[in-house]
């Protein structure tokens, strides 16, 4: 099989649909105008963003002018991060050890600016705890920060719940969110969580790699971190693909023409998945939230007594791409922050495997994947010592 030929990797990034290729073809060749005043070519570009703007805000219960493209989400939660922060100048900051790691480390910077950062810690679910949100509030506590959907393990966060808790603080708290894994597969209206800030990317839902989009709430103030000529937005400046942000309106208005039927496609996806995990492989565990309390496309299970990395290995010669823990935490074989922080132990995050489906999956492909990582359990427990040590204690 060729590579990737089976892809189960989707957290990190999406196929683009035909559509949206489609899409984006004529602002490649005949359309490749950037925005402008008093001539037929600028004025047509304006109209054509226009028009995303305005499917993008509408799939998060926003207005267009409420909608800034960026390069893609990291960018889009540095202007939104790294903004508030030269807007606030000061202040205490609070995020979770579970987090995203864009907002791990512009916690530490913001740390190095002088601001005060709280860690929260997280349950074995990887729900942050909110009883300690509400004890860390302090009356300089100017910004709160969140993974709508941990990147790892797929567990949602009560958004509603910490809108709560914030707006109870008797001051204004900025809430920016990272909604990466959440966007395209669960309902997100930024009123309804009272969301100032929160970043999305269109790779993530069939849309074109190197684009996203930054939601800004009327009358949040950011400082310029990125300055130069405004060619299509003031808070990046600089050229932007006109191509790219036709794809992604694309992807926004296909995986948002039916939302409730695509999450609830990839919901039995995902379970079918699970229970044919359960039924063909001893000795595993689901890695976060179970049922309604995670995301619709992940899977996370760590598989006991064998190393993730070389199932991962393995399963690529047969052409079939999964994740190892996360995919931005594997480097090095370090056991992954955020299972070791939700209580697993070192074996259990090394033997953890990732699945992240897509809407094109079929359960014929996620039976022979399962069918293959079966097969390599078992060659790989054959020669694992700790395994061989259970089952002489077993019987």
């Amino acid at each position: 099989m060729k590579p990737g030929s089976i892809y189960l990797d989707n957290c990190v990034s999406s196929p683009m649909a035909p559509e949206v290729l489609d899409a984006m073809l004529p602002y490649f060749s005949e359309k490749f105008w950037f925005p402008g005043s008093f001539i037929s070519t600028g004025e047509s570009t304006n109209d054509a963003l226009a028009g995303f703007s305005q499917i993008v805000a509408k799939s998060m219960g926003a207005t267009p002018e409420e909608i800034h493209f960026t390069s893609g989400g990291t960018l889009a939660n540095n202007i939104a991060i790294k903004g508030l922060a030269a807007s606030l100048k000061r202040g205490h900051v609070i995020v979770s050890v579970v987090d995203y790691p864009d907002l791990l480390t512009n916690a530490a910077w913001l740390e190095k600016q002088g601001f005060e950062v709280s860690y929260l810690s997280a349950d074995s679910k990887a729900r942050i705890d909110l009883d300690q949100l509400k004890a860390e509030l302090r009356p300089d506590t100017v910004l709160f920060m969140t993974t709508a959907v941990n990147h790892v393990v797929g567990t949602i966060q009560p958004l509603k719940e910490i809108h709560d808790i914030l707006a109870g603080a008797g001051h204004k708290i900025y809430f920016h969110v990272d909604a990466g894994q959440a966007y395209g597969k669960m309902p997100l209206d930024v009123n309804d969580y009272g969301i100032d800030t929160m970043s999305v990317s269109a790779h993530k839902i069939h849309g074109p790699q190197g684009i996203g989009a930054l939601y800004l709430r009327k009358g949040t103030k950011l400082g310029q971190i990125i300055h130069g000529v405004k060619r299509v937005d003031g808070l990046q400046t600089g050229g932007l693909s006109i191509a790219l942000i036709a794809g992604f309106a694309k992807a926004v208005e296909l995986g948002f023409a039916d939302l409730d039927g695509s999450i609830k496609q990839l919901r039995e996806l995902s379970d079918y998945l699970l229970a044919r995990l359960k039924e063909k492989i001893e000795y595993i565990e689901l890695n976060g939230a179970e049922g309604m309390g995670r995301a619709p496309h992940n899977i996370n299970i760590s598989i006991d007594y064998i190393e993730g990395e070389a199932i991962t290995m393995m399963l690529d010669m047969h052409g079939i791409t999964v994740a190892t823990g996360s995919a931005c935490a594997s480097q090095g074989l370090k056991a992954n922050y955020v299972l070791m922080a939700i209580g697993k132990n070192h074996v259990q995050s090394h033997g953890s495997m990732k699945f992240t489906i897509n809407r094109y999956n079929t359960k014929a492909e996620l039976d022979f994947a399962v069918e293959k990582l079966a097969e390599i359990t078992a060659e790989l427990r054959k020669r694992s010592p700790l395994y061989n040590a259970f089952k002489k204690q077993e019987t």
